[in-house]
């Protein structure tokens, strides 16, 4: 852990040099801070001390290059707001593939299930029969079936695909029996 916070604390210090003075120090030791004990916590700013010595110690030389490390503050913020992403709304037919799939069944189902809501609806989630009153992309007769699906049935084409899925399972047991008995009988 003290490697970590070393680490992390010559990174910040090389960084604000390299930001405050514009040019990169001349070797790796130039950015070392100066000695912080290993019981500060990470997010405790460092500062530098007051004033430099003026003296140039016999063990250092007379060449020597005392470096003084900028303040550099660092924080953490903490939020439990959530991040704002742009959500694409995925097409129906995209989701009923994803469901298809979760469900297992091999791609030639999504093409029978494909064809025949094709046919029923068009993949229209507002798609209203007048004759016989079926609502959707399954056409549900009476609409209100797909209620048990979720309660925003009406306008939500992700709960009608579940419900018509959930329906062609129990019924016909895959989307092309479902597609064979609508080419026979010309409903499902």
């Amino acid at each position: 852990m003290n490697s970590k916070r070393t680490l992390h604390r010559v990174i910040i210090t090389f960084t604000a040099f390299t930001a405050v003075s514009g040019v990169a120090p001349t070797t790796w030791a130039d950015t070392v801070p100066a000695y912080v004990p290993a019981d500060v916590p990470a997010d405790v700013p460092v500062k530098a001390p007051a004033e430099a010595p003026t003296e140039v110690s016999a063990e250092i030389g007379p060449q020597a290059h005392i470096w003084e490390a900028p303040v550099v503050r660092t924080g953490t913020w903490r939020t439990s707001a959530r991040p704002r992403v742009a959500h694409r709304p995925q097409s129906s037919k995209g989701f009923a593939l994803d469901q298809v799939v979760q469900r297992a069944w091999p791609l030639r189902e999504f093409r029978c299930l494909d064809a025949l809501w094709t046919r029923e609806s068009g993949w229209n989630h507002r798609a209203h029969n007048p004759s016989s009153g079926a609502y959707g992309i399954p056409q549900a007769l009476p609409a209100g079936k797909m209620r048990g699906a979720g309660p925003d049935w009406r306008h939500n084409p992700e709960t009608q695909i579940r419900w018509g899925l959930s329906y062609i399972k129990g019924r016909y047991g895959r989307p092309c029996g479902a597609w064979g008995h609508f080419k026979s009988h010309n409903w499902y």
